[in-house]
């Protein structure tokens, strides 16, 4: 089976570094600090992630917490 980049379901803010770090398999923290630094350091970080933002699917089970109804 072919894996696939999809943003999390367990979101920060948009879910790329939660779905960076699934697809990998490594620990979420650590990609959400790495990709701080990088972002905070002058680097890539921050165009990068507003760009796979809109780049990357939601998983096929997300569901919004807009969503739901009470």
């Amino acid at each position: 089976m072919e894996k696939k980049l999809y943003r999390s379901n367990d979101r920060r803010i948009f879910g790329v570094c939660g779905g960076v770090a699934e697809y990998f398999g490594w620990d979420p923290t650590i990609v959400r600090v790495l990709w701080a630094v990088f972002s905070l350091s002058g680097g890539i970080g921050l165009p990068l992630y507003i760009i796979l933002t809109f780049i990357m699917d939601n998983r096929p089970d997300y569901v919004s917490k807009y969503d739901q109804q009470q």
